[in-house]
C-alpha cells in the first residue's frame, strides 16, 4: 500500500476540498482536504523513493574475470542479478 495509499489520500483530500459543502463552527473542511492532499503527496514521494532505493539495491552488477586457456587473454564479463548463473 505504498503508492496506492498516497493516491487515496490525494483523492480524499480533493473530494473534501472541492466537492463537499459542510460547515461546522471552528472546523473548515476545505483546510482538512488540503492537508490530506499535502500528506498524500508526501506519502507518494516517500513511496516512490523507497521503491527506487529497493530496485537500486537489487540491481547490483558483478564482474567475472576469467582467463581464456587458448589465447591467455583475460575475459571480462559483467552480469546482472537476473542473468542465469555461470556453470
Amino acid at each position: 500500500m505504498t503508492i496506492a495509499g498516497g493516491i487515496v489520500l490525494i483523492m480524499l483530500g480533493a473530494i473534501l476540498t472541492w466537492a463537499v459543502e459542510f460547515d461546522l463552527a471552528g472546523f473548515d473542511i476545505n483546510v482538512v482536504g488540503v492537508i490530506l492532499m499535502l500528506g498524500g503527496l508526501a506519502w507518494l514521494m516517500f513511496a516512490l523513493y523507497r521503491i527506487n532505493a529497493a530496485r537500486r539495491a537489487l540491481a547490483t552488477n558483478t564482474t567475472v574475470v576469467t582467463e581464456d586457456p587458448v589465447t591467455h587473454q583475460r575475459v571480462y564479463e559483467e552480469r546482472r542479478y537476473d542473468d542465469p548463473p555461470v556453470v
